[in-house]
């Protein structure tokens, strides 16, 4: 199945996390409180609660609520989940092998009310054979709705795979169809 809807956006740039102590805040969101980390400039992780693969807050985290990135990330969540953003601009940085990081920059180039499936991705990866590893690197993506794996579908349309849960999932796709939570 191709991608429905518009032309792919540009993808998003993402740099190497700094060193240092992990920051981190709790955002509220009208599909879960999430927990947003940074390495003090960049978004590291966005994660809802009990998300596959989510980390647990550590005691050598620094709760940082004042954090300017963090201030834009939920000012951009904030307008998202009413509706009024389609594209973040926050600046990332994340680990990964080569190869996911890849398929997250491909993830950001979905647009906004858009799906593509699996083995669409790996095919514009120049990977056709390689849908199955590209949903195991979806289901690794370290900053969920930013970078966007909910938009991502099964070859026959039906929704698998979401490391927040498909309820979650359905309402991100539902919201981006003008359907879903925040919407007025």
């Amino acid at each position: 199945m191709p991608r429905s809807g518009p032309a792919p956006e540009r993808p998003a740039e993402f740099g190497t996390p700094l060193d240092g102590p992990v920051r981190y805040t709790l955002a509220p969101s009208p599909v879960d409180d999430l927990l947003v980390m940074s390495d003090g400039e960049a978004l590291t992780g966005l994660y809802m609660s009990d998300q596959r693969y989510s980390p647990q807050i550590a005691a050598d985290w620094v709760r940082d609520d004042g954090l300017p990135v963090f201030a834009a990330a939920r000012e951009q969540l904030d307008a998202y989940f009413a509706g009024e953003l389609r594209r973040f601009e926050l600046p990332l940085a994340v680990g990964g092998t080569a190869f996911q990081r890849r398929v997250w920059k491909a993830l950001t180039t979905i647009p906004y009310g858009s799906t593509t499936t699996y083995g669409g991705l790996a095919k514009e990866l120049g990977r056709p054979a390689a849908s199955r590893a590209v949903g195991m690197a979806n289901g690794r993506n370290p900053v969920c709705i930013v970078i966007p794996c909910h938009r991502v579908i099964g070859a026959d349309g039906s929704l698998t795979g979401f490391g927040g849960g498909l309820p979650r999932k359905i309402r991100l796709l539902e919201l981006e169809r003008g359907r879903g939570p925040g919407r007025r």
